[in-house]
């Protein structure tokens, strides 16, 4: 073997040694994993993903692809981590005023066929600023379900919440209407999954309610499964200080086609908007192009939250608290599974 072919042969096998995450044992029997490189080495789902960032990048090619600040790895020694994050202010979608470093699915389905999605996390932050009679503050958006036709409503948000000063936080779940005739009187309904649902706000903007006994931490690892299987959403939360949650939803036949069918939350929540006081078409979302998302979707947009942005200056808002950052271990994408199979 010639002196080239050995510099090249060595130069192969460090460059596989980099972008592979190894483990060492160390301390007893506690096991060191090195930091890998790319989100696609932690989680090799990525070629079924798009992703818009912070910052407004986009990119359809997730293999081998970080950036920092927005969608790169963590280690704590123990496990590697996805990061998710994004400020308050930024560059976002046409459809949204909320910044989002978020994957999006490439396949599109309808709820006859499904889909399944899981997800094992821990929230690190969320904006620190906010009105707390704003639903929507001090929250960020970790996995969803989104309508790519029709109203592009969202019938399934996946939240986490918490309080300035709180040490716990909340999940919760809120499912969009697909509503019948034009989009004007969407809404929302929310279930409560740990801590509160999305109507329990602060009495004024400084106020904040108690909080949740049953809640979750900032660092906390939770994990979901979101599992819609011919036409049914199946909905699981487990935790390892919590008790397992399951829900269950249907997206073919509505719960809300009347007026006598929408809930006093809903009615509390948008008495003072012009948008809460429609119905949902008989048939919800049935025949209607969906597909997953997952990562962050911040929720706190200087609109409607007045959350403190800096002039969207991101350096600032991330040296300041005016961000949200989500860490996803382990995640799975595919088609969904009979329920009474498991």
């Amino acid at each position: 073997m010639n002196k080239t072919s050995l510099i090249i042969i060595i130069a192969l096998v460090s460059l596989a040694c980099k972008n592979s995450p190894k483990e060492e044992v160390s301390n007893g029997d506690r096991k060191i994993v090195s930091k890998a490189e790319f989100p696609s080495d932690v989680i090799p789902f990525m070629d079924k993903w798009k992703i818009l960032m912070g910052d407004g990048t986009r990119s359809d090619s997730l293999i081998n692809l970080k950036k920092e600040g927005f969608f790169f790895v963590e280690n704590d020694s123990e496990e590697n981590w996805v990061v998710y994050k994004t400020p308050n202010s930024g560059v976002t979608s046409r459809t949204s005023s909320n910044t989002r470093t978020e994957l999006g699915e490439k396949r599109d389905w309808v709820p006859e066929e499904g889909g399944r999605l899981t997800g094992t996390l821990k929230v690190m932050h969320v904006s620190t600023t906010g009105d707390a009679t704003a639903a929507s503050s001090y929250s960020v958006v970790i996995g969803q379900i989104h309508s790519g036709e029709g109203h592009e409503n969202e019938p399934l948000k996946i939240y986490y919440k918490k309080f300035p000063g709180h040490t716990k936080g909340s999940v919760f779940w809120n499912y969009e209407i697909n509503t019948k005739g034009d989009n004007i009187g969407r809404f929302d309904y929310s279930t409560a999954v740990w801590g509160h649902d999305f109507s329990v706000v602060g009495s004024s903007a400084t106020d904040y309610p108690p909080e949740p006994e049953d809640g979750i931490a900032l660092g906390e690892e939770f994990s979901y499964e979101v599992n819609v299987y011919k036409g049914i959403m199946y909905l699981t939360f487990t935790s390892e200080d919590h008790k397992t949650v399951q829900f269950t939803k249907s997206l073919i036949k509505s719960d809300f086609a009347t007026r006598e069918d929408i809930p006093e939350q809903v009615k509390k929540v948008y008495a003072n908007r012009e948008k809460g006081g429609g119905v949902e078409r008989e048939i919800a979302y049935a025949g209607e192009l969906n597909y997953f998302k997952q990562g962050a979707y911040n929720q706190a947009n200087a609109k409607s939250t007045k959350s403190e942005v800096y002039g969207g200056d991101i350096a600032k808002q991330y040296a300041n608290g005016s961000y949200a950052e989500v860490w996803f271990k382990t995640a799975t994408l595919g088609p969904s599974v009979n329920p009474d199979n498991n």
